[in-house]
């Protein structure tokens, strides 16, 4: 579309067939595409996964400045995911028709009052009160923030642009963790949370020079989420995201007290493993996106044993500090593609209810963090480090025995899951 095709289009407003104008679905079309804009959301994705993992990599020095067992800081973990499974739906169904753009706004100022109030806790209460604000405002991000990053460009770029605004989190699962732990090393940290408040202040205010006006296009109801709950596909395959994320999280969780207490790293020897896992989880990433959606089904079954088979290893080969870091790599690689798939997954079971599905889709992995963290400082607490790695270990294979339940021999993937 040329300048005047646009300029005539927009001073004529689209009529229904009864005459009634239509509210425009893209509010920025008048501005043309927006790469800032996507950008800036991008940054906030990279803020808020870089908030919501931070505390794996500094579990043992947080446990032990505020006076809790590693398995009772867990809960760090636990609580925004909680609060961010509700959250996700919640926020669809209650924003209704308000300006998405607003709701970014004030989900950002969530997540940087999340990191002032959790870099000054003084106790472990007030530390969980800021990661609750997380869970509040994590939720909602992932809801609003995929829906709109087709509202950001061209329809022909949406796809882009989605890919970009999940770039962020590719990228705070890369260097995220291992920089926010080796901040610690450094100082303390409470710096480490400083440098996120930093990042999310960046965000914001990326934000709000870039977003442009973002109405929805339409108000999710209730009955959208009944209907897809009502298919067997689509409950089986929320079984299968659950698993999977609860299985990584109940031992990804306290990989860093694993590494110092039971196979004696020392804290740049984890600072660098958890840089490795990353590294190696962004390469697995972009290696499977080229084959995923022709093999998913394979593909999420090979990473689940692959999944399983090192978390199973982890404790066997902790005297042995090669194998340890082959396994840690290998865990990396299962992980790293892991997302992506089931995101495809979750998108082939509810094409005509897209955002329905990736709402549920977020509820159901933040439900799985929760559960899974807090599951496994339970396994912590009362058996062992090692034991919630063979926890994990054991939810990896029953996520194999969900996606087995698939047949496609006479069908393929796609046309089984939507039905």
């Amino acid at each position: 579309m040329d300048a005047n095709q646009l300029a005539s289009s927009s001073a004529r407003p689209a009529l229904a067939s009864d005459g009634t104008p239509l509210m425009p679905t893209v509010a920025a079309a008048t501005r043309g595409p927006s790469w800032a804009a996507v950008l800036s959301v991008a940054v906030g994705s990279f803020a808020f996964v870089a908030t919501e993992y931070m505390p794996v990599g500094l579990l043992p020095q947080i446990a032990y400045d505020l006076g809790v067992t590693p398995g009772t800081a867990g809960l760090m973990v636990t609580t925004p995911g909680i609060i961010a499974a509700i959250s996700a739906p919640a926020l669809l169904l209650a924003a209704g028709r308000i300006n998405r753009r607003l709701i970014l706004l004030l989900l950002a100022v969530l997540l940087l009052a999340s990191n002032v109030i959790s870099a000054i806790a003084p106790s472990f209460a007030v530390m969980l009160v800021g990661r609750a604000l997380l869970g509040a405002s994590l939720g909602g991000f992932w809801t609003v923030a995929l829906g709109a990053s087709g509202q950001l460009v061209r329809e022909d770029q949406a796809a882009r642009a989605g890919a970009t605004i999940f770039m962020g989190i590719t990228l705070a699962t890369v260097i995220g963790v291992p920089l926010g732990t080796l901040i610690a090393d450094l100082s303390s940290w409470r710096m480490s949370f400083l440098a996120t408040s930093v990042l999310a202040a960046v965000a914001l205010a990326a934000q709000a020079v870039f977003l442009p006006s973002l109405p929805p296009k339409s108000a999710i109801r209730m009955n959208d989420f009944r209907a897809m709950l009502q298919r067997s596909n689509v409950r089986r395959s929320l079984w299968l995201v659950g698993l999977l994320f609860g299985a990584h999280f109940a031992a990804y969780t306290y990989i860093a007290p694993f590494l110092e207490r039971n196979a004696a790293f020392g804290p740049s020897w984890v600072t660098a493993l958890l840089l490795g896992f990353g590294v190696v989880g962004f390469a697995a990433n972009f290696a499977v996106s080229a084959v995923v959606t022709r093999h998913l089904k394979v593909s999420l079954l090979m990473l689940s044993a692959l999944m399983a088979l090192t978390l199973f290893a982890l404790p066997m080969l902790q005297i042995s500090r090669v194998g340890v870091i082959a396994a840690v790599m290998a865990w990396g690689i299962a992980y790293g593609a892991i997302p992506l798939s089931l995101s495809i997954w979750m998108q082939w079971t509810s094409p005509d209810r897209p955002e329905a599905g990736s709402s549920m889709f977020v509820s159901t992995v933040q439900t799985s963090i929760a559960l899974g963290s807090l599951a496994g400082g339970a396994v912590v607490d009362h058996l062992s480090i090692a034991s919630t790695m063979h926890f994990g270990g054991l939810l990896a294979v029953l996520s194999m025995l969900v996606i087995m339940t698939f047949s496609t021999r006479h069908a393929s993937l796609k046309d089984v899951l939507v039905k």
